[in-house]
């Protein structure tokens, strides 16, 4: 009867060594993915506020310098 206990014993040990195992890297992968998903985000944010600045450049008559990622002015007497 001792020999049923200890591997009753040893296969409960092996699986919650198991379990903990599989907790600890969902736990990193969940870390991963929250990492990726607020740099996802930051870069929409800061793509929204760069198209923003195109289209007021564009809107007053500028010239966005995509080398620069500036808005240059129009030359005198440009646009009508």
């Amino acid at each position: 009867m001792a020999a049923w206990l200890k591997m009753i014993g040893g296969a409960l040990a092996l699986a919650a060594l198991a379990w903990a195992v599989l907790e600890i890297r969902e736990d990193g992968a969940q870390s991963a993915r929250q990492a990726i998903e607020r740099q996802n985000n930051e870069a929409a944010l800061q793509s929204a506020a760069r198209r923003s600045d195109f289209d007021r450049c564009v809107d007053r008559g500028g010239v966005w310098d995509f080398g620069t990622g500036k808005c240059r002015r129009p030359p005198p007497g440009g646009r009508d």
